[in-house]
């Protein structure tokens, strides 16, 4: 044990390191002309070990150690090496530098666990509360029977992908998830085509549903689709298609209330809201290229009794609730903003990181230019 902890914290492991970090990148960079950035990301640098599997097989075997797994012998590497060997006040810009690089290794690993990316697209004089998840589906039950009230009752999108029956003691009905599309195209059904699962129920009883390969480009969604059939009193209230796709939710009635079924995007709410006031979009003088784009929001925040307008635009997010809120994208003839809402808790880090790193390198130059001239 003693000689593979000297193995893991020597001068070879930092330089064995290093290199499976190149070959990670190259391999991350060539893969995401087929899986796209977010899989080609989440495989070779996020994972600890990076698998392989034949086409067609379910199953597979790891090949390399992931990003996840070098960088995490990187970081005990590095900090071993500095407690044992940046021990003089000499080498005080070479520790401060090591601090700087651990503090990095830091926030990756924290960005990569706990950062949650999201959207928020607003209409013109629309008020939004809540983000939707670029890739998360959930499945929804709405009670819409009080006017100024609905109650939600929402399935987790790991509880939507195992599909089966969700018995919930919220939940006034039972739910059986038939079969989860990740992604699916729908066509309307031709006479006569049978397929494994079908809609009795809603719209969804004249449409054909084909799974199809999750998307790669990054300028494309996923259109998940599901069959759900609901149950009560032991009897069936029939089967719907659900899907993101085919617009508004679907209703039933059921013990003198009115419900809604629905598949969205995962909603990530928020204790404040914001209103889309005015969208401004600059143009280069004879071209439709933009030049730039920008939101004014009105920001309230009941509880803290804040109200007031912030400008959001490239390169200057508003950052607020543990949230930062990027301008991204728009839409709708310049009539709809769509903002980047991502929280990282560790967004401080990197700075803090690139801060340490510069100051140590300053410092050891100063130090080594001191005693240079004391030895001339």
């Amino acid at each position: 044990m003693a000689k593979l902890w000297k193995q893991l914290t020597s001068l070879e492991a930092s330089i064995a390191g290093l290199a499976a970090l190149m070959v990670l990148v190259t391999a991350c960079t060539l893969a995401q002309v087929h899986l796209g950035t977010y899989a080609a990301v989440k495989a070779y640098i996020r994972a600890p070990l990076v698998y392989w599997s034949p086409e067609g097989a379910s199953w597979r075997i790891p090949v390399f150690p992931g990003g996840g797994l070098v960088g995490l012998l990187l970081l005990v590497n590095l900090a071993v090496f500095q407690a044992k060997r940046l021990t003089t006040w000499r080498k005080a810009g070479l520790w401060l530098s090591h601090l700087g690089l651990i503090i990095l290794f830091i926030g990756e690993f924290i960005c990569g666990i706990w950062q949650v990316e999201s959207r928020m697209p607003i209409d013109t004089g629309a008020t939004k509360n809540y983000s939707e998840d670029y890739r998360l589906s959930e499945l929804v039950l709405i009670d819409v029977t009080d006017k100024d009230e609905d109650k939600v009752y929402a399935l987790s999108p790991e509880r939507l992908s195992r599909a089966g029956v969700v018995t919930d003691a919220r939940l006034p009905v039972t739910l059986n998830i038939k079969k989860f599309y990740q992604n699916a195209a729908l066509e309307m059904a031709s006479p006569g085509l049978k397929q494994p699962f079908t809609a009795d129920t809603g719209i969804g009883a004249r449409v054909a549903v084909f799974e199809a390969p999750p998307v790669t480009s990054d300028n494309e969604d996923d259109q998940p689709a599901a069959f759900v059939e609901v149950l009560a009193g032991g009897r069936s209230l029939g089967t719907w298609l659900l899907s993101a796709s085919m617009g508004a939710p679907q209703g039933f009635d059921f013990a003198g209330r009115r419900y809604q079924l629905a598949l969205r995007s995962r909603r990530h709410y928020l204790p404040f809201s914001l209103t889309l006031k005015k969208f401004s979009h600059d143009r280069y003088p004879g071209t439709d290229i933009p030049k730039n784009f920008s939101s004014l929001l009105r920001l309230r925040h009941p509880e803290k009794n804040e109200d007031r307008d912030v400008l959001v635009y490239m390169n200057s997010p508003l950052r607020y609730g543990g949230k930062t809120f990027y301008q991204a994208s728009f839409g709708k003839e310049d009539t709809m903003t769509v903002l980047q809402v991502v929280q990282n808790p560790g967004w401080t880090l990197p700075y803090v990181a690139c801060t340490l790193v510069s100051l140590g390198l300053l410092l050891h130059f100063l130090i080594k230019l001191r005693y240079g001239a004391k030895a001339a």
